[in-house]
C-alpha cells in the first residue's frame, strides 16, 4: 500500500532534470566538490539511459521512482550517489517533480487546445455561408450560420487556453525545492540557481507552503475539468447532429463504428464518449479536494494521492482533445439538410415581434400577437407565411424570406455574415497571439 512506483515513475524525466539541477547547485555552493558533481551527473545520465530503453532495473522494493533513481545512481557510481540527497527532502523534490510535470502537461494541453480550435476555425471558414436553425431547450429558435456555430467552440477552447496559460506560468510560478522536509535546510544552498536552471519564476518564499502546495495540481485539474466540459457539449451535438433525425452532420468513419446486430448503423462511439469523459475528471477535481481538505501542514502520505488523479486527467485530456480535433477535421457537413431545417419561417417570428416594437408596440403585446400567429400556422399546417392575418402586411412578410433572418442580426457578435467574418478574423489573430 506504501508503494507509489507502479504510477509515479513517469515522473523519472523531472527527477532526473530536478536532479542534475541540484547537484550542480550543491557544486556550486561548495557543498560537493566538482569532481563529485561531474561523476553524479555522469551516473544521472546512465539511469536516464537505462530508463529510455527500458533496461532499468526496478526492485521490488523500491518504494518510488525517487528512491529507484537515488538506489540505481549509488549502484553505478559508488557511495558518492548518497550526496546526491544533501540539502533536499523527498518532500520538496516530489513537489518539485510534480510542479515540472504539471507545467509541461499545461503546455501541451495549450498546444493540442490551440489545434483543435484551429480545426474549428478552418471549418467555419468553409461554411460561412451555410444556414442551420439555433435551438434553445433544443427546439428551433433562431436561424444562425453554420460557422457563427462552430465559432462559439473556438471561444470556449480560447478561455480554456488562458486557464492552463495561468498554470503554467502562475501557478506553477516558484521552486519547491530547498526547501528541504518542511523548515528548509542547514546548507547554504543557491536555490535560485535550481529555480534558473529549471524554469521557474522565483522559489516559494515559505518552505512549509512549498512542501504542503498542490494547488497547481488542484488549478491543473479544474482547467481540464472545464475543456472536457466544452468538449462534452461538443460530443452531445454530434451525436444529435448526426443522427437520422436531424441528419446535419456525417461523421468520419475513423471515429464511429458499426452496430454488431443491425448493419444499417453507423454509431458516433467517439462523439458519445467524448461526452462522457468530463463527469470522471471532474470526479477526480472533486476526489482531489477530499484528500487536501483540512489537511494539517505540511506534508502527510495522503499527498501522493495527488498523482493518480493527475496522470489520468493528463491522459484523458490528450486523448479527449485529439479525438474532438479528428472528428471535427473529417465531419462532413450536409450543406442542404441544414438549409432545409433553417427554411421554416417559424424561426423568424421573433423577427416580426421585432418589427412591431420598432413601429412602437410594446414587446409583451408584440409577443403576445405573433404567438397568435404562430398557433395559427401549426393547427392549419401551413407555413408562418401563409397565414391571412392584417398584421403580416407586406413589410413583415418581407421578413419571412430566408436571408433577412440572418442577415438581420448585424450588431457586434450577432450572426449577420459581415459580423460572422469579423469573428473569424478575431479568433485567427486570438489562435496567432501567445496564451497569457
Amino acid at each position: 500500500m506504501n508503494t507509489s512506483l507502479h504510477f509515479d515513475r513517469r515522473l523519472w524525466p523531472q527527477d532526473l532534470a530536478g536532479s542534475r539541477a541540484h547537484a550542480r547547485m550543491l557544486a556550486a555552493a561548495g557543498i560537493i566538490g566538482a569532481g563529485e558533481r561531474d561523476e553524479l551527473l555522469r551516473g544521472l545520465d546512465l539511469v536516464e539511459a537505462e530508463l529510455r530503453d527500458g533496461t532499468f532495473p526496478f526492485r521490488d522494493d523500491d518504494e518510488d521512482i525517487h528512491m529507484a533513481v537515488e538506489r540505481r545512481l549509488t549502484e553505478l557510481v559508488g557511495p558518492v550517489g548518497g550526496k546526491l540527497h544533501t540539502a533536499r527532502s523527498r518532500n520538496d523534490q516530489v513537489a518539485t517533480d510534480v510542479a515540472l510535470f504539471t507545467r509541461a502537461e499545461a503546455r501541451r494541453a495549450i498546444e493540442r487546445i490551440e489545434a483543435l480550435a484551429g480545426a474549428l476555425v478552418a471549418r467555419a471558414e468553409e461554411h460561412v455561408d451555410v444556414p442551420l436553425p439555433g435551438y434553445t431547450h433544443l427546439q428551433r429558435a433562431q436561424p444562425v450560420y453554420l460557422a457563427h456555430h462552430l465559432l462559439a467552440y473556438v471561444w470556449m477552447l480560447l478561455r480554456d487556453r488562458e486557464r492552463f496559460a495561468f498554470v503554467a506560468e502562475r501557478s506553477v510560478a516558484n521552486l519547491p525545492l530547498g526547501a528541504g522536509a518542511l523548515a528548509g535546510t542547514n546548507f547554504p544552498t543557491d536555490r535560485r540557481m535550481v529555480a534558473e536552471e529549471l524554469g521557474f519564476a522565483g522559489v516559494a518564499p515559505n518552505s512549509i507552503d512549498a512542501v504542503s502546495n498542490r494547488d497547481f495540481v488542484i488549478d491543473f485539474i479544474a482547467a481540464a475539468a472545464t475543456c472536457l466540459t466544452h468538449l462534452s457539449r461538443l460530443g452531445s451535438e454530434l451525436v444529435i447532429w448526426s443522427s437520422s433525425e436531424f441528419g446535419f452532420v456525417r461523421m468520419p468513419d475513423a471515429w464511429s463504428s458499426g452496430s454488431s446486430i443491425m448493419p444499417q448503423k453507423k454509431n458516433p462511439d467517439a462523439a458519445e464518449l467524448l461526452r462522457a469523459k468530463a463527469p470522471r475528471v471532474v470526479g477526480h477535481l472533486a476526489g482531489l479536494y477530499g484528500v487536501m481538505h483540512a489537511l494539517p501542514l505540511t506534508y502527510n502520505k495522503d499527498m501522493q494521492e495527488d498523482k493518480e488523479p493527475l496522470f489520468d486527467t493528463v491522459d484523458t485530456l490528450e486523448v479527449a482533445l485529439e479525438a474532438a480535433r479528428g472528428m471535427i477535421e473529417g465531419a462532413t457537413f450536409d450543406r442542404e439538410r441544414m438549409a432545409a431545417a433553417a427554411s421554416d419561417d417559424l424561426i423568424a417570428a421573433t423577427d416580426i415581434a421585432d418589427l412591431y416594437v420598432r413601429r412602437g408596440m410594446p414587446f409583451r403585446q408584440a409577443h403576445g400577437i405573433v404567438g397568435g400567429l404562430v398557433r395559427e400556422a401549426v393547427e392549419a399546417g401551413i407555413p408562418l407565411r401563409e397565414v391571412e392575418s392584417e398584421h403580416l402586411d407586406e413589410e413583415a412578410r418581407a421578413l419571412l424570406e430566408r436571408s433577412s433572418w440572418l442577415e438581420s442580426k448585424d450588431t457586434e457578435g450577432g450572426t449577420a455574415s459581415r459580423r460572422v467574418r469579423e469573428q473569424l478574423e478575431a479568433a485567427r489573430a486570438a489562435l496567432a497571439a501567445p496564451a497569457r
